[in-house]
């Protein structure tokens, strides 16, 4: 009875010790199986969870659009007043619903190219008004035409033709003109071939950006989706030839088993350059553990304080000698026009550029730009993108429109907000085929291995009592 008792003691132990072990060995086999099905499920190639959703998102991406209202356009033009903006919004349209095109796989390259299709669709429900809200706002034609035309003597001419046009520093235009495009009377008086058709994203719907290649991770999965040529009409070739301007991914995706202490850059030829976010807290998505990684101050820097912005300071006397911060000349991919894109309301800017306006409100939480993440797969599965577009004005002896100026201005024109969340339904499929499966052998590794020890120890502690009251 005693052998039996002793013997039943150890086997338990032994099945204990056996739990533990194979507990031990699950974790890193569960590591590994974990490894080898995202590495497979986020190449971007026909069949895998990473194409399906890089061919066509399934999550709905909006743009909302606050547009900077002038208060005082004529104190502006005539006495050189500090300008009075009051921003109106949000006028929202719903983006980046059309699939990808001329989608090609180069299975020499482990390359994928494609065109994205741009279109927008206005949402009432989204928006404070209709497309047909009207705004006082900066010329854009004439704010420019100093700037493309530096030559006195076309000046005059150009400024004849303004006089006739009856066009002014300020103009009154519609949410969907401003945007979308209107045709601009002054450059329809112009007798040489020009495009008349004058918006902030003019054009846009029925175009395409691209063509864009990038890697498809066959080969090294830590180069998926990252681009490697990118050819648009946005001509990066107007940067010096030492400036990379794409770098990373479309930040719709990132290669996978991200580290929090990793720099994730990502292009978007609405700036014309690359960019990048870097960590800032832990967030639950609908019951997805995601990173968020923030763009910092430091990536709007003036080139003293971050010399990766030294390609982007194309003049020095509006830039202080590029010593300004909060502002990237982007003019040189916008066929010199005066354009600078900054954070909403100039946010993490130079005091000296908002000095001259009134009515901005900057607000870190309002208007970041953020990222999140699922780490181990990568995906990008909730976004923020917000941007500020505004047009330099400088005075302009021989304009008229523009004489009575006596400093310049970087007038702000309008911010987005582009933004994109997974859907209820994409986030439960997510959970139930990646973060559900990894928690669950998560789980049976440290149950085994929790009962494994548990049992061993206990069966050698009964051991040890039975033996010693044996020998008693």
């Amino acid at each position: 009875m005693g052998c039996d008792r002793n013997c039943g003691l150890i086997a338990g132990a032994v099945i204990g010790a056996v739990l533990a072990v194979f507990g031990g060995i699950l974790m890193p086999v569960g590591d590994m199986i974990i490894e080898k099905t995202i590495k497979k499920e986020v190449v971007l190639e026909e069949g895998t969870i990473a194409f399906k959703n890089w061919v066509k998102t399934g999550t709905e991406v909006y743009r909302q659009f606050w547009i900077f209202d002038v208060q005082n356009p004529q104190e502006v033009a005539v006495n050189s007043s500090n300008l009075k903006v009051k921003q109106r919004g949000p006028y929202t349209y719903r983006v980046r619903y059309l699939a990808k095109q001329n989608v090609t796989q180069d299975p020499e390259s482990h390359t994928v190219s494609f065109v994205q299709p741009n279109g927008a669709i206005f949402e009432p429900k989204l928006s404070v008004g209709t497309e047909n809200d009207t705004f006082t706002v900066l010329n854009l034609a004439v704010a420019a035409a100093p700037h493309i035309y530096q030559n006195a003597f076309v000046q005059v001419i150009l400024n004849s033709l303004i006089k006739k046009s009856k066009s002014s520093m300020f103009q009154t235009r519609t949410v969907k003109e401003l945007l979308w495009g209107y045709k601009d009377p002054f450059l329809s008086l112009v007798p040489y071939p020009v495009d008349t058709t004058v918006g902030v994203f003019h054009p846009y719907n029925n175009t395409v950006d691209g063509v864009y290649k990038v890697f498809n991770g066959k080969d090294n999965i830590s180069k998926v989706a990252i681009i490697d040529t990118y050819k648009g009409k946005k001509n990066l070739s107007y940067w010096p030839s030492y400036c990379d301007m794409v770098n990373g991914t479309d930040a719709a995706s990132f290669p996978p088993f991200i580290e929090k202490t990793r720099v994730l850059q990502f292009f978007s030829s609405d700036i014309c350059r690359s960019i990048y976010a870097v960590f800032g807290s832990d967030i639950n998505l609908k019951g997805i553990p995601v990173y968020r990684f923030v763009l910092p101050s430091k990536a709007f820097a003036s080139p003293s304080q971050n010399p990766d912005n030294h390609c982007f300071c194309t003049e020095k006397i509006i830039s202080m000698n590029c010593t300004l911060y909060g502002v990237l000349d982007i003019g040189k991919c916008k066929e010199g026009k005066p354009v600078y894109i900054s954070l909403p309301h100039y946010l993490h800017a130079s005091p000296e550029i908002t000095e001259n306006i009134e009515g901005l409100h900057p607000n870190e939480e309002e208007h970041r730009t953020y990222l999140d993440v699922e780490p181990i797969t990568g995906f990008t599965l909730r976004f923020a993108k917000r941007l500020q577009v505004n047009i330099l004005v400088k005075p302009a002896k021989k304009i008229e429109a523009l004489k009575g100026l006596k400093k310049n201005y970087l007038v702000p024109i309008l911010w987005l907000n582009e933004t994109g969340t997974i859907g209820d339904e994409k986030a439960e499929m997510f959970r139930n085929q990646v973060t559900g499966k990894i928690n669950l052998l998560g789980l049976v590794e440290m149950v085994l291995l929790g009962v494994g020890v548990v049992m061993f120890v206990a069966f050698m502690i009964s051991y040890c009592v039975c033996r010693s009251k044996k020998v008693k």
